[in-house]
């Protein structure tokens, strides 16, 4: 896929504030792309309301007072926040995120896990999105199409359950886009892995599938572009 000079920003539509990220693998990755560009135009603050790793390159606060984290932001423009878990991961500070988007212009937020699989379907309890968000970004990888369940999917059982399916049923555009719309989580979407021309034309059908906004893109490559 061509490289666009379209920024994560613009084609999801981040605006100051709070905004969530959820789905299949590439998270993490995705919360760390757009702090970077958000670094550029005010202060940023990355979270969990899950868990998460604590990011490589950037400064992470355990525990921290309102006033650490606001001292540590006149000194770096993007900076981790969150509690220590038994794992050695970050997860949420109880009643953290209404503080944390008073301190900063915007607040990033891992609000799901998918044991790095490329496709998620949620239990009732997930995923945990701030009342705060005003965007929730639905994560793809576009390597889950093509694939059983079993080997595709996080809460493979649920998966196949929203489509009437078994386990080891092959995994297609339309699925994807079903098992999203049927879920409802997402303001846009971010179909991750796309790298080939073949990968961007199934990303094309998925997108003909899904509501919102919907970008794609490779970001390990930084390339990414609207496909609705």
């Amino acid at each position: 896929m061509r490289k666009r000079s379209l920024g994560l920003r613009e084609a999801l539509r981040v605006r100051p504030g709070v905004t969530a990220v959820i789905g299949g693998g590439g998270k993490t990755t995705l919360l760390l792309a757009l702090a970077r560009e958000l670094a550029l135009l005010g202060r940023v603050i990355l979270c969990a309301t899950a868990k998460m790793y604590p990011p490589e390159g950037i400064r992470t606060l355990f525990s921290p007072s309102p006033l650490e984290i606001a001292a540590a932001l006149k000194e770096d423009a993007v900076v981790c926040v969150g509690d220590m878990a038994s794992d050695g991961k970050i997860t949420q500070m109880p009643e953290a995120i209404p503080t944390l988007a008073l301190l900063s212009d915007y607040v990033l937020c891992e609000a799901d896990g998918s044991k790095g699989l490329p496709l998620k379907a949620h239990a009732p309890h997930e995923p945990v999105i701030p009342k705060e968000a005003g965007n929730t970004v639905l994560v793809i990888g576009i390597d889950g199409i093509g694939k059983p369940v079993i080997e595709a999917a996080h809460r493979a059982e649920r998966y196949a359950a929203l489509l009437d399916v078994g386990l080891y049923h092959i995994v297609t555009p339309a699925d994807v886009a079903r098992v999203a719309q049927a879920e409802a989580l997402h303001t846009c979407v971010f179909i991750n892995k796309v790298e080939t021309p073949a990968q961007l034309s199934l990303a094309k059908d998925l997108a003909a599938n899904l509501s919102g906004r919907v970008a794609a893109g490779a970001l390990q490559k930084g390339e990414v572009c609207l496909l609705s």
